[in-house]
């Protein structure tokens, strides 16, 4: 069991606790309905989710209604087992494929001893074919299809009779009602026959039924181990152990202990060719860490002193000492994995289009069987050719694939696009992301480096440069913000020293800049936009802004406050941004897609269009939207959704969180050194592990991909049964060859899904 609190705002009394759980002995559709309307009645429960390829459960409870969670978990699994089902720890799911007897796994004894039973029945129908009469006696049919029937076919009964208990129907009941009539059909031939009389019996026909649907049973679970790949290649990425270096207090030597007891703080030795333990910052010596696994990117990163790491990925040939920052739930790999693991126990919209159906489907098709029944026998048939027909119809009509359609398609999506660095976190983000007809970029740090270098600073006349960069880099110490950072860089790179403490009554104005003393005086640097709030004359510095601003820079003003409570111009500071490699070839594959892209930016109208003409963008068509305060990106986003349009937002800060929110799908972009901000993940639905605007496309593709695939997996899936019905009703499927094709169906379905691992990122 997996156990998560998260604050529910409609309730603000209340905290929603989530709880998975894993499920044995679903097989369909219909079974997913049944087991969530039984966990929906459970006290304190507001939600609950089942997933049929990952055979869990996803359950909601309000924790003012149920405020002990091992009490909430027992009724859960109660209410599941009431319902004719396995409850079981969600760890556990895997533990199916352990080895049996004779090295074969466990599942697969079933199907091999019902082909080994089964194989003398189906042999005569072979033999039939090339005009030979290998039929076996009565009593040897009986023997070999009884233990088939009753034994090996045990749990259809099992569930089935859960089923009517509970006045809905199942796969496994229409198989147990069709399987039994043709072999009870068979003893009451043989029990009324004379003496050594040769009897046509039917006891092949539900013997190989049951074997088939074993069999596609057991290749549902291999393809459903498939889909679950990524998040079992995730999970091994965590190492066992590490090496723990001494704290001369505590520890006196190298010490190997769990990864589970790292504590933050600790710092650990990591040799080359292990992987990271957590995540942290190296503080000795340099190496290169492979990241693909967590990000998609195949090119190995240089790590220094001051780097960060994160725990999963790679170390190269360098050993080095790492400080650990994160450890547990905290850490980006268990964040990755949590991600991936939520999207894939969500339930995509249209899937609950398919549960409606489901929960209807298995009694149309038992008054379906009776008609087929009553009509035969109207025409004369007899009761035994009546009832085949009846029993065909049964088998072929089991809603498996309809079940497994939509999550198989998007498990093999989530779990390919996390492999190439794209964390769908929700199935309605994937399922919506391929109808964006608009892409909405942030500049910088999206579209650009995001690591702005100080290009000029034009002192007014009579003041020192060197002193007003200091100054400058005083005020903006405290600071993370890019243009902040550029200035104290610029500043060290010269050699001055930028002291935290010369600077006193600092506070950052959103949107605008930062402002507070120093040596006494009060200063205030930021935008232009801000300078004329304040009324700032410029004067000669006007000029110099304007050209600055048609070359594409960033302009920021340093004002100090007059004693009459006015401002003054002491400086200009103008900076300037590269684009990020592949972001031009981002923005021409979106077009090419049909897609409008336009970037929103911060920046004065002349900085924003500079730049958008280096990107290849289109400053006339209004595809550069600038000047917009941190605040106002949620609004901007909404106009562009005006008219019907689909708009998918791309940000990396928590400025643009709001903005991530209010679109249709939010891609929120992790920045190079690892992690986007944590406001920015939650509030999207998408998180690119790398900084690589290419990955936008790519997220839109596998989006366009694994939809088409849920697409395809319901019409076959429909079209089958479709299909399937009235030709067993009318008397052209045998059985077996429902039975054949019931299996084949469900199979299909999960190998179609399959094919999506093969998708590959588009490469710059």
């Amino acid at each position: 069991m997996n156990t998560t609190t998260l604050p529910q705002e409609s309730l603000p009394d209340a905290e929603v606790c989530e709880l998975d759980l894993g499920i044995g002995g679903m097989t369909c559709a219909s079974c997913v309905s049944r087991v969530e309307k039984a966990l929906k009645k459970q006290p304190g429960v507001m939600a609950a989710t089942v997933n049929l390829a990952t055979e869990t459960a996803r359950v909601s409870l309000n924790t003012a209604d149920t405020p002990d969670s091992t009490e909430a978990l027992a009724r859960l699994k109660r209410a599941v087992r009431d319902a004719g089902y396995e409850p079981r720890a969600v760890e556990a799911m895997d533990e199916e494929v352990a080895k049996g007897w004779l090295g074969v796994p466990r599942d697969a004894w079933p199907v091999i001893l019902g082909a080994l039973l089964s194989a003398p029945l189906a042999l005569p129908m072979v033999g039939d074919l090339a005009g030979k009469h290998w039929m076996l006696p009565a009593w040897i049919q009986f023997l070999l299809a009884t233990p088939v029937q009753f034994v090996l076919g045990a749990r259809f009964y099992k569930a089935g009779w859960h089923a009517l208990k509970a006045l809905t129907g199942n796969m496994e009941l229409l198989v147990a009602i069709g399987t039994t009539a043709g072999w009870a059909l068979s003893t009451w031939l043989w029990w009324r026959a004379d003496a050594g009389e040769m009897v046509h019996l039917y006891y092949e026909g539900s013997a190989v039924v049951i074997t088939l649907v074993l069999l596609g049973k057991w290749l549902e679970a291999r393809a459903k181990r498939q889909t679950t790949e990524a998040i079992r290649a995730l999970h091994a990425l965590r190492p066992e152990n590490a090496h723990l270096l001494p704290d001369g207090v505590r520890r006196t030597e190298l010490t190997d202990v769990p990864v589970d007891e790292l504590l933050p703080g600790d710092v650990i030795r990591v040799l080359p060719g292990e992987r990271f333990a957590a995540d942290g910052t190296v503080v000795a010596g340099s190496t290169q860490a492979d990241e693909s696994m967590l990000t998609g990117e195949a090119m190995p990163v240089h790590k220094t002193v001051g780097d960060a790491v994160t725990g999963g990925s790679l170390n190269g040939e360098g050993a080095v000492e790492v400080r650990v920052r994160a450890v547990g739930a905290q850490s980006v790999l268990s964040r990755i994995i949590a991600l991936v693991q939520d999207a894939q126990a969500g339930k995509a919209p249209v899937q609950r289009m398919v549960d409606q159906v489901a929960a209807v489907f298995v009694p149309a098709v038992l008054v379906i069987a009776l008609i087929t029944l009553g009509a035969w026998l109207w025409q004369g048939a007899l009761l035994e050719d009546a009832l085949l027909h009846a029993v065909a119809v049964l088998v072929i009509a089991c809603p498996c694939a309809l079940g497994l359609a939509t999550p198989a398609a998007i498990m093999a999506g989530t779990g390919v696009a996390a492999r190439h660095g794209i964390l769908i976190k929700d199935a309605q983000a994937l399922e919506i992301a391929h109808r964006v007809d608009t892409v909405a970029f942030d500049k910088t740090g999206t579209l650009t480096e995001g690591h702005p270098r100080l290009r000029r600073l034009v002192a007014v006349p009579g003041v020192d440069e060197r002193a007003l960069l200091q100054t400058a880099a005083a005020l903006q110490a405290q600071s993370a913000h890019p243009l902040a950072r550029a200035v104290v860089e610029a500043a060290q790179e010269q050699g001055i020293e930028v002291s935290l403490e010369s600077a006193t009554e600092v506070q950052a104005v959103a949107g605008r800049g930062s402002q507070g003393q120093v040596q006494g005086t009060v200063l205030a640097l930021g935008s232009l936009r801000w300078m004329a709030e304040l009324k700032v004359a410029l004067g000669h510095l006007q000029a110099e802004a304007e050209a600055e601003q048609g070359a594409g820079a960033s302009v920021s003003v340093l004002a100090s406050q007059a004693p009459d409570g006015g401002w003054v111009p002491l400086a200009l500071l103008s900076f300037g941004d590269e684009p990020k490699a592949g972001a031009a070839q981002a923005i021409a594959e979106l077009r090419e897609r049909g897609i409008r892209v336009v970037m929103v930016s911060g920046d004065n109208q002349g900085a924003a269009t500079a730049m958008a003409l280096r990107l290849g963008l289109r400053p006339d068509a209004g595809e550069v939207i600038a000047e917009v305060l941190p605040g106002d990106k949620a609004s901007v986003v909404r106009q562009l959704k005006e008219g019907g349009h689909t708009v998918a937002m791309v940000g990396d800060g928590v400025n643009d969180a709001p903005a991530l929110a209010a679109a249709d799908v939010g891609m929120a972009m992790s920045h190079a050194q690892g992690g986007s901000s944590d406001v920015a993940m939650h509030a999207a639905g998408i998180t690119l592990m790398r900084g690589d605007p290419l990955l936008v496309s790519a997220a839109l593709d596998i989006s366009r991909r694994t939809v088409g695939k849920i697409r395809q997996n319901l019409f076959w899936a429909f079209a089958y049964n479709v299909a399937g019905i009235p030709l067993a009703a009318l008397g052209f499927l045998s059985p077996v060859v429902a039975g054949a094709a019931m299996a084949l169906s469900s199979v299909s379905v999960l190998t179609n899904a399959l094919l999506l691992k093969r998708w590959r990122a588009p490469q710059r």
